[in-house]
């Protein structure tokens, strides 16, 4: 990517740019600018979707979150925003890394289903408080770092490799272009072929980023998502397409669009309801399921954010080529506190837990490089808090191109891979496709581990391995097995 920077100027020019390294990383402040702003569009969908299913599922009492017997989902939408602000600012001034972070997706659907349906949610979000600060622990006793320097090189790559192909297949699903199809895993469009107008949209936005970058065209990303939320606003004002789903998210029309309409139509605004702070029990959940269901389930929350966000750092670092000589990255320790600190502000805040968004890629891919561009993703949350409709603006058929072109930027990662060694081979392959076809960054890393463990042992270089490898390998053996140990314990 072509760079503002004049070839041998590397001298700070301001405050500003010495706080953040900004030329040091050669990186401008309106790069940074513009990448907060990508950033932003691409994961502003959590605001809109993370009520969705956290909001609309009933505890154990048939309460929803917030305590009443209706969805409140205006409340969990300024939370949800709220928790992103803080949190990714202060990645920004803290962490100094364009990481962004919200309600972590997968997490919310496990405390939804998984665990609110066996306690109250302020049980359940107690649970999760739990959980964060454990993660905290971890990380202030250097664990979570030491960890993350153990990992090898190679496998760092797949790693990123992986959370690229999961990303392109987040955004080839959010726009409704690979999907559930009759009698076969997935299906591409309406039918196997593009019938639908929101699909045409997303279509164009991947053709237009790709040639812009292509042509080295500065903001490419930002443009192709801009260019393709006014087609989007043009369709939808003369064909009146409409949502997919109903208010109960049922899919009533399945050539709509997929979660937000772009229209301005019935988006009203208003003071957010920030009422779920505090809404939370620490010992609730203890009580509810007993000491032993408790462990298993705070067990389940912590190893599957560990190494989730491990995985997505350490993607993210390598496409931003923020990775020091020694394949280490520089002030990972403060990195790793916010991030679990996040955790414990998702759980207290009733928005679930909050973890470094892998979409911060998007951001990486136009350019960003420096804790600046988490600030302007930040301070855009703090402006989603007040002025949520216009969160619910952008369908997710236009910023989901961003999130394919960035996924062919990160596979690039797979030069670093040594295919020829079947030891070294093996474990990337399965960390790389496990991500994208079990939907979890944590099932990825984890069978890169286990596998890679299992396999140098074999050939004689149990040696070489790191002593954290091996532990961490043990924990994942447990957490794949978990079921069957919970079904032979009887652990309900």
């Amino acid at each position: 990517m072509a760079t503002d920077i004049a070839e041998g100027s590397t001298r700070p020019r301001s405050g500003l740019d010495r706080y953040f390294a900004i030329t040091e990383r050669g990186s401008t402040v309106p790069r940074e600018v513009r990448g907060g702003l990508v950033t932003f569009v691409t994961m502003v969908y959590i605001v809109v979707l993370n009520p969705l299913i956290i909001g609309t599922v009933p505890d154990a009492d048939g309460k929803f979150l917030g305590g009443g017997q209706a969805p409140d989902l205006a409340a969990v939408a300024a939370v949800t925003a709220l928790v992103a602000c803080v949190l990714t600012i202060a990645m920004g001034v803290i962490g100094r890394y364009p990481f962004a972070l919200a309600t972590g997706l997968g997490l919310n659907a496990f405390v939804a289903f998984q665990v609110a349906t066996k306690m109250s949610w302020p049980a359940a979000m107690g649970m999760v408080v739990i959980e964060g600060l454990l993660i905290t622990v971890l990380v202030l006793t250097g664990f979570r770092v030491a960890v993350f320097r153990a990992i090898p090189g190679q496998l760092k790559s797949a790693i990123a490799v992986g959370i690229g192909l999961f990303i392109a297949l987040i955004g080839l699903v959010d726009a409704g272009f690979v999907r559930r199809g009759a009698g076969t895993p997935v299906d591409i469009g309406i039918g196997g072929h593009l019938n639908g107008w929101p699909t045409l949209v997303f279509v164009v936005g991947v053709l237009l980023i790709a040639v812009l970058m292509a042509r080295k065209v500065r903001g490419a990303i930002l443009i192709g998502i801009v260019v393709s939320t006014v087609l989007a606003v043009i369709i939808e004002a003369i064909g009146n397409i409409g949502s997919q789903t109903n208010a109960k998210g049922e899919v009533v029309n399945p050539r709509g669009w997929a979660l937000n309409v772009p229209s301005f139509e019935g988006k009203d605004f208003g003071a957010p309801d920030l009422s779920l702070i505090g809404h939370f029990s620490l010992g609730g959940g203890f009580s509810a399921v007993g000491i032993v269901s408790g462990i298993v389930i705070v067990f389940s929350l912590v190893l599957s954010d560990f190494f989730d966000v491990m995985g997505t750092t350490i993607g993210l670092a390598q496409e931003a080529d923020l990775l020091d000589s020694d394949g280490q990255l520089p002030n990972l320790q403060q990195v790793l506190l916010i991030d679990g600190l996040a955790a414990v502000a998702g759980g207290a805040t009733g928005a679930s837990s909050a973890t470094t968004y892998v979409e911060s890629a998007s951001g990486i891919g136009d350019g960003a490089r420096t804790g600046l561009a988490s600030v302007v993703t930040g301070l855009l949350f703090l402006v989603t808090i007040f002025l949520s409709p216009l969160a619910q603006f952008v369908p997710s058929e236009a910023a989901a191109p961003a999130l394919v072109v960035v996924g062919v930027l990160m596979m690039r990662q797979v030069r670093n891979i040594d295919f020829y060694a079947l030891e070294l081979a093996v474990p990337a392959f399965l960390t790389i496709v496990l991500m994208p076809f079990t939907y979890s960054i944590t099932n990825g890393v984890g069978a890169g581990f286990v596998s890679y463990v299992v396999l140098q042992a074999a050939v004689g270089k149990a040696r070489v391995v790191h002593p954290l490898m091996w532990a961490v390998a043990a924990f994942f053996a447990i957490y794949f097995a978990i079921e069957p140990l919970k079904s032979a314990f009887g652990i309900s």
